[in-house]
């Protein structure tokens, strides 16, 4: 790769427990798999062999993503590599629904109701966050602290979580609300977008899965 300028780079964490059970997990702390760990180790892997050096990276306050980072970073060679956390980056609050298989959460509420609550970007589950209120807590923050480090010429890494970069990408690739219930980012599935500066926007460039050769 010629340069790392003007960067994006998007990764959701490896497989964590509550992915491995099929339990709704929202704010609820689960730690990797194995399977999470080698996901995580062979995205980093994989942006190595692209030749990806990155100069800041942004990562949420739950320990999947911290985890997924940390081993993303070991991978590259870049353990040195300065990191903030927020939570603004936190994956959506499942509320009543966090903990529950999604078998049992079928049963309890119904099948509609929670493929609703699921994909949908406005419905709001029992005590919990609709995509829109993720969106909404997320996307300032990134505004403010991660867009102006790629316009200025960096290269940024953001290790976060299924729905926080589904609101995420409802900016960036400008999708429409009733098409985001179509959009599913994979574990370790890393997006790349590249920052123009002459239109001021950033645009997708590439999308590696988890189990793509590198």
């Amino acid at each position: 790769m010629d340069s790392n300028k003007h960067t994006l780079v998007l990764v959701r964490h490896g497989q964590s427990e509550d992915n491995e059970r099929e339990l709704f997990s929202g704010l609820r702390d689960p730690a990797l798999t194995p399977r999470g760990v080698e996901e995580a180790t062979k995205a980093g892997e994989m942006l190595r062999s692209l030749g990806y050096r990155f100069d800041e990276a942004f990562t949420s306050r739950l320990r999947r993503a911290q985890h997924t980072l940390a081993l993303i970073l070991d991978a590259l060679g870049q353990t040195d590599l300065p990191v903030h956390a927020d939570a603004a980056l936190n994956e959506r609050d499942y509320g009543a629904l966090a903990g529950l298989n999604k078998t049992e959460a079928r049963a309890q509420f119904g099948v509609e109701q929670v493929r609703t609550w699921r994909k949908s970007y406005d419905a709001v589950p029992p005590g919990g966050e609709s995509l829109a209120m993720t969106g909404a807590r997320l996307w300032p923050y990134f505004e403010r602290a991660i867009a102006p480090r790629v316009e200025s010429g960096g290269c940024v890494l953001v290790v976060a979580h299924g729905n926080s970069l589904r609101s995420l990408l409802m900016r960036l690739d400008r999708i429409e609300p009733r098409h985001i219930e179509d959009v599913n980012i994979g574990t370790a599935e890393i997006l790349v977008y590249r920052y123009d500066a002459a239109s001021r926007t950033l645009t997708r460039a590439a999308a590696i899965a988890a189990n793509a050769s590198a």
